[in-house]
């Protein structure tokens, strides 16, 4: 009893003593809550380091203005005492430019500072953060920081968490980084000798720093022993291990491991790895140099459950050992060469009741794969795209009732069929990834699909020629791409009612007719092209990024687009080849980021909008084949990024002396082809260093060639292939995207396109139109000569200058042009002799040397005497091979030429006669046959003859009369 009655009293007093404690912390937080004013001064004096530049989330630096800094959005202090001990400007997505201020060393209490997802505008990590003695938590992730990381953060002993790099725990922004081949170097480090004091550390992200020099890394891992996470993806490692050092087993306390683009071994590698793997739950080493079989000891890393191995050059197949993994639930083992999946019919492995994600793309693998995974039962996505499957798919992978995303894009599955069948038991799937598969769907009418998927892509299968009536039941579409479908339908009338709001849409390359809906479309990516669409654009659009509405039927003026909604927004516009008339609007303005315009191959009039020099984001602007009338408005100088300009096919005018020093630096394509330009070609245009083709035919341009064309860097030097192409096509895509390997989609490439002559013929040139280095001056009215600089020119492929009143020689050096395919001279007042180094030109394929004053002995050599005479033909005095057979004796003119003079006036007398006879044909025909099939007319024209005949016979009467009585008097 007495001890019942001690244990109330101890209870009693407990309760007495938490009432006056919670009194107590009343009283001190009434008293104490407000922050302290010195921290309140460093704060601001913090801000007016900083400024806002944009703020996605909810902050705001407005509000630190009040005088109590703990209530400041981004600033955390404690309940009791009011000191700052966090400051958090990347939780709030605020993205702020400016510099850090050393005002943070007042807060003397700061345990957390978060400034990731900023601008510091290239600057230097401040040394005096490594003087904040109590940070437990540091990040400066994606911060725009630059130079060495400082030696001075290795005092922050209490650290636990620095994060220095990019985000690990987004494996998309990893491959969307890859895809783009943006991978920054943030940092450059010399030695990491000062992280190996931060013996607290748990959680390290270098990643994207450059630690190619840092060869003690793996040393001072080892030396943190509570160090849980550590990510170092793309960092450039050096890939030389010691042998001892690797062996070391300090860091047991691992369970995170993101080694991911850091070309390592498998030799340099695998002996650390497996030695500190006990632990480890994640591991990526994808995107690295590892070579043959996976080794079985992965198969030892019983608590793994998330193992990323992609984008490497593993051969062979999955051992056994790895299926014995309990734990795994993300497997990727994609973009190697592995040809065998290795998974037996045998269900009892563990991981067979675990895997959830298993990504097999980009291998080698067959459809017997397909059978094995249907095993999986827990599997929730499964990626088998770009194999080598064909052949038929079982059933039996409709049974995977757990299934969400099914991707099998990029396998040959031609004169495949599957049905409902397939997709019996699939009642969870939300994405369908069937793309370049030529899998035909064939679906009962009015199946109702058991799922509702949110990304429809299933380009190139055939699901035509009706359009198919189940993704009428699909209500929440995201993405749907249904091109190179084979469908020659109308659209359905509930379709654009169905699908009017979502982020992609792809109806590309069908034979669909119909309109688009007169009220508005909400989409992020539209892309309609190449089908039988027609009728006008809608009075609204809201498309977001992306809008293509090339090769189809669309009519009526283009006004509406200045109707788009979040013009700030739109990249990509192409309304090339249609029948849009009118002039373009003048709403340019507001497009800030508009990166490629395509307008060509309609009946658009009128001048060129002025407003197009305010798209200061554009590098491609096509308006070829229009009526466009006019001079180029100077504003157009002012797109500094453009790097194609074709503007081919029109009525402009005026001089080309316009351009100035500054114009269109990054111009890689210029085609201003069959204009009325005049004036002289403006040495500023050598300026144009990464010009490509330069098209400036059929104008009546005059002067002399400039001699200073050696300017042009890409065509005097050799530059890499890769470099070549990217300088044209860095220009993404409309609306083709193609799907990561964790959801989400990353832009390709968009293909530019051009008319070109090309050897005498006009072709349309896309993919290949990055390889070719084209100059064509033809049919203008330059004289002079051609200058010996243009022999500097060794990468150019084609050349031009036929139709003008040049002079002079051919220049001696004309042999340098080494990948010469292309070259015409021809029709214009070229003399001399044709150089002997112009037989040196191997690759010459096409070769027009007519109509000139040329005179000598043709170069022998295989590649002169294999083409045909008529190249050489109407000069003065050329022979040998193949025009004559040899020039023995006097030069005598070879058969069937003549002199230049007679030749013109030949082509005088020729023309002269033609005149004669369509005149003739039109006076006769004009007046004969309007008497023979207008009856009236001619009862009209015999009565008025008769009329005449009888008036001439009258007055030859009267005469007569007159001249006989003067006579007889």
């Amino acid at each position: 009893m007495s001890g019942e009655r001690s244990q109330l009293l101890l209870l009693v007093l407990f309760v007495a003593i938490f009432h006056l404690l919670l009194q107590e912390k009343s009283t001190i937080a009434e008293d104490v809550i407000v922050c302290n004013e010195s921290e309140r001064q460093a704060l601001l004096d913090f801000k007016q380091s900083l400024q806002l530049v944009d703020q996605v989330g909810d902050g705001d630096l407005s509000s630190w203005d009040g005088k109590d800094c703990c209530a400041w959005t981004g600033v955390y202090c404690n309940i009791f005492t009011g000191y700052v001990e966090a400051l958090d400007l990347g939780e709030h997505f605020w993205l702020v430019a400016g510099t850090i201020s050393p005002s943070l060393l007042k807060l003397q209490h700061l345990s957390r500072l978060d400034l990731r997802n900023n601008d510091f505008n290239g600057t230097r990590i401040p040394e005096f953060i490594g003087s904040l003695k109590n940070l437990t938590y540091l990040d400066l992730s994606l911060g725009n920081f630059e130079g060495p990381i400082p030696s001075q953060l290795g005092n922050l002993s209490k650290l636990e968490t620095l994060c220095l790099g990019g985000d690990v725990l987004d494996p998309n922004y990893l491959y969307s980084m890859r895809f783009n081949k943006k991978f920054p170097k943030l940092f450059s480090v010399g030695n990491l000798e000062w992280l190996s004091r931060l013996t607290s550390l748990k959680y390290l992200d270098l990643s994207f720093t450059n630690l190619s020099k840092a060869s003690d890394w793996l040393q001072v891992v080892n030396q943190l022993p509570f160090l849980e996470k550590l990510s170092m993806n793309d960092c450039d490692l050096p890939g030389a291990f010691s042998s001892s050092l690797s062996l070391v087993n300090s860091s047991t306390s691992l369970t995170d491991l993101y080694l991911s683009g850091n070309n390592l071994t498998s030799s340099a590698i695998y002996p650390w790895l497996f030695n500190v793997s006990s632990n480890l739950v994640a591991l990526d080493l994808s995107r690295n140099q590892l070579k043959g079989p996976i080794p079985e000891s992965f198969g030892n890393m019983v608590d793994m459950e998330y193992l990323y191995l992609s984008h490497n050059q593993l051969e062979g197949g999955i051992y056994r050992s790895l299926w014995g993994m309990c734990s795994l639930r993300h497997l990727d083992v994609g973009s190697n060469h592995l040809s065998a999946f290795g998974f037996a019919q045998n269900t009892s492995f563990g991981t067979a009741n675990s895997l959830k994600y298993l990504r097999l793309a980009e291998n080698q693998l067959t459809s017997s794969v397909l059978n094995e995974v249907a095993n999986l039962s827990s599997l929730q996505v499964l990626d088998l795209g770009y194999n080598l499957l064909n052949g038929s798919i079982s059933e039996s992978i409709g049974q995977l009732s757990n299934l969400l995303a099914l991707r099998l894009a990029g396998n040959s599955f031609e004169n495949v069929v599957i049905s409902e069948a397939h997709f019996s038991k699939l009642t969870k799937l939300f994405e369908l990834d069937l793309s370049y598969t030529s899998l035909t769907l064939k679906f009962n009418s009015g199946w109702i699909p058991p799922f509702q998927l949110k990304d429809i892509l299933l380009c190139s299968c055939k699901l035509g020629p009706r359009f198919p009536e189940w993704l009428r039941t699909q209500n929440w579409v995201r993405a749907l791409d249904i091109s190179v479908a084979e469908i020659s339908d109308s659209l359905p009338h509930w379709f654009w009612d169905q699908y009017h709001q979502m982020e992609y849409l792809n109806l590309s390359f069908n034979q669909i007719n119909g309109t688009l809906p007169s009220n508005s479309i909400n989409l992020n990516r539209l892309d309609l092209s190449s089908n039988n669409l027609s009728g006008p654009l809608p009075r609204v659009l809201s498309v977001l990024l992306s809008l293509n509405l090339s090769k189809n039927k669309f009519l009526g003026s283009i006004s509406s687009i200045c109707n788009i909604m979040n013009k700030d927004d739109l990249k990509f516009l192409d309304l090339s080849i249609n029948q849009f008339s009118g002039v373009v609007p003048d709403c340019f303005a507001q497009f800030t980021k508009l990166t490629a315009l395509n307008l060509a191959d309609n009946n658009l009039s009128g001048p060129i909008s002025s407003s197009l020099g305010s798209l200061a984001s554009l590098e491609m602007l096509s308006l070829h084949g229009n009526r466009f009338s006019g001079k180029l408005p100077s504003s157009l100088w002012n797109c500094i990024k453009l790097k194609f300009l074709d503007l081919s096919d029109n009525r402009l005018s005026g001089k080309l002396s316009l351009w100035s020093n500054q114009s269109l630096p990054q111009l890689v394509f210029l085609n201003l082809q069959n204009n009325q330009f005049n004036g002289k070609i403006p040495s500023q245009l050598c300026r144009l260093k990464y010009i490509q083709i330069l098209d400036l035919s059929v104008n009546k341009i005059s002067g002399t060639i400039p001699r200073c064309l050696n300017n042009f860097t890409s065509m005097a030097q050799k530059v890499d292939l890769d470099r070549r192409i990217e300088h044209l096509f860095r220009v993404p895509r409309f609306g083709y995207i193609t799907k990561l390997p964790y959801g989400g989609f990353v832009e390709l490439n968009y293909v530019d396109e051009a008319l070109l002559v090309w050897k005498g013929t006009k072709q349309m040139y896309a993919k290949i139109l990055g390889l070719l280095l084209i100059i064509d001056l033809s049919s203008n009215k330059l004289t002079g000569e051609i200058p010996q600089e243009i022999s500097s020119l060794q990468e150019l492929i084609a050349l031009n200058l036929s139709r003008n009143f040049l002079t002079g020689q051919i220049p001696q050096k004309i042999g340098q042009l080494r990948q010469l395919q292309s070259l015409d001279l021809s029709r214009n007042k070229i003399s001399g002799s044709i150089p002997p180094s112009l037989s040196e030109l191997t690759f010459l394929g096409s070769l027009d040397l007519s109509y000139n004053y040329l005179s000598g002995k043709i170069p022998s050599g295989t590649q002169l005497q294999g083409f045909d005479p008529s190249i050489f033909s109407h000069n003065h005095g050329l022979c040998g091979p193949p025009v004559t057979p040899n020039c023995s004796g006097s030069v005598e003119l070879p058969k069937g030429q003549l002199e230049r003079g007679q030749d013109d006036f030949d082509e005088f007398l020729k023309w002269f006669y033609a005149g004669m006879v369509l005149g003739f044909v039109v006076g006769f025909w004009g007046f004969c046959g309007a008497l023979l099939f207008k009856r009236s007319w001619r009862h009209s024209y015999f009565r008025f003859l008769d009329k005449v005949k009888d008036w001439l016979y009258v007055a030859y009467a009267l005469q007569k009369a007159r001249l006989e009585r003067r006579i007889q008097a």
